[in-house]
This record gives structure tokens, C-alpha cells and sequence, in this order.
């Protein structure tokens, strides 16, 4: 499989892009690549990847995102490996709408599987694409901030940014 990579500044570091030269593959920060490369390699298995070619539409939908407009995201043509439970979770995470946030245990309820939180929680995890499959929205039952593979800060930025009503102490 044959992928392009480029870079995007961002407010809270560079990101990431990869895509097939039509949709969103992988999204993950600057410091993070070698998760991203071991990602792509776990879903795709052998991938070539390439500096540039990644359409405009996505770097531009970005850069909106991170400039207001929170919902241009949400019609972003994503594709992703993974097994089929992984998909669902993240099909399911992509329809927590902006500013809206989502317990492990609630996710699990509406995929239909309510006792699979963990697995969820494990799936939330290995999810390629950061901030447009919006994993940052899905917080502890208590309503207390968990792990985000961005880290916590950046977790805590974008919640803030789409204006999530909570207190944000980890």
C-alpha cells in the first residue's frame, strides 16, 4: 500500500497526516511517529510511505477545525485497518458530536456491547486517527480525564477548544 505523508502545524504541535491520496488514514503528532509507523503497519501491514501528496481538503478541514469551525471534521472520508469490533468503536466515537463528551461505559452501551468497556477502552486507544475520529471525548465514568496518547494537556486543549463545559483537572 502506497501512503503519503505530510506535515501540519497546529496549536498544539505538528501534526502527522497520512492518506491514500483520497482519504484520511492516520493523524498523530509530531513526537509520536514511530506509534504511527507501527500503526500503519498493524492495519496496512507493508506500506510505502511518502513525503507529500496529501490532499488539500484534509490539511485545509484542519486548519478550520483548529480555527473554529469544529463540525468540518465530522465529513472528513476516513479509512482505517483494525478488526471489526476496532471499526465499530470508531465509527461510533465519530458520531460524539463537537463539545460533547462520552463515558468508556456509555460507548460501550451504544455499540450494544455494555459489557465491553474495557475493550473499548482498548480500542479508543489504538485508534489511528487522532482528533477527527475524536477519541479526546470520551472520559471517565466519574467525569474525570483519562489517557489521551496525545497526553493529557492536549486532551485537555481540544476539549476546551470545542468549549466541553467541565471542570478539566486530570
Amino acid at each position: 500500500m502506497k501512503l503519503w505523508l505530510e506535515e501540519l502545524a497546529s496549536p498544539i504541535g505538528t501534526l502527522r497526516i497520512v492518506s491514500d491520496g483520497d482519504v484520511l488514514r492516520s493523524l498523530d503528532f509530531e513526537e509520536y511517529d514511530a506509534r504511527l509507523r507501527d500503526l500503519l503497519r498493524l492495519h496496512y501491514g507493508a506500506y510505502e510511505l511518502r513525503e507529500g501528496k496529501v490532499p488539500r481538503a484534509i490539511k485545509d478541514t484542519l486548519r478550520a477545525y483548529f480555527a473554529g469551525d469544529l463540525r468540518g471534521i465530522d465529513a472528513l472520508p476516513v479509512a482505517t485497518g483494525g478488526t471489526e469490533f476496532q471499526r465499530e468503536v470508531w465509527a461510533a466515537l465519530r458520531k460524539i458530536p463537537a463539545a460533547q463528551t462520552m463515558s468508556y461505559g456509555a460507548l460501550a452501551a451504544k455499540i450494544g456491547r455494555p459489557k465491553a468497556v474495557r475493550a473499548v477502552g482498548l480500542a479508543n486507544g489504538a485508534n489511528p486517527i487522532s482528533i477527527v475520529v475524536p477519541c479526546h471525548r470520551v472520559i471517565g465514568s466519574d467525569g474525570s480525564l483519562t489517557g489521551y496518547g496525545g497526553g493529557l494537556e492536549r486532551k485537555k486543549w481540544l476539549l476546551s477548544h470545542e468549549g466541553v463545559a467541565m471542570a478539566l483537572a486530570a
